[in-house]
């Protein structure tokens, strides 16, 4: 049985790229995709040298971690620049929500989409409670003006 499990590893490593390459459908982050590249490269391992189950491992390992740390990066970097791409924060722009405290050019929280965040006014003080509209993200801070003005 253990031989026959060993000449037909190869199946096993098929099924387990076919799975990741799945679940990569629901990430869309290329990195379950690398890792199934690894694997399958595990499985044509296993299946010119069916006994030599180190082998395949290290293959596998290998593989996927070269992808990961060289392809990948420049996979993501070409899908970025590509036309009408916005990340999820370049999303928030426009995004209304309200002061939770008094924002100032230099501080402040609001809430968006029901998430608080650090914010600074564009310009002037934002009363608590003021309906507000994020201008720009700067890092992990909203720039915000109030939503019933006009941009200053």
């Amino acid at each position: 049985m253990a031989e026959w499990l060993a000449e037909h590893a190869w199946a096993a490593w098929m099924v387990l790229a076919a799975l990741l390459a799945m679940a990569e459908l629901l990430t869309l982050d290329f990195t379950l995709l690398m890792l199934a590249a690894g694997v399958l490269a595990g499985g044509v391992v296993a299946l010119v040298f069916p006994g030599l189950i180190w082998l395949q491992f290290v293959v596998a390992l290998l593989v996927a971690v070269a992808l990961l740390g060289l392809l990948r990066p420049t996979l993501l970097r070409r899908l970025r620049a590509l036309p009408g791409y916005r990340s999820s924060i370049d999303k928030m722009v426009g995004s209304a929500g309200i002061a939770l405290t008094e924002v100032t050019p230099s501080a402040g929280e609001v809430k968006v989409a029901g998430e608080v965040w650090t914010a600074h006014s564009l310009e002037g003080t934002i009363a608590a409670g003021t309906e507000i509209e994020i201008y720009r993200v700067d890092g992990a801070t909203a720039i915000v003006y109030p939503r019933h003005l006009a941009l200053p």
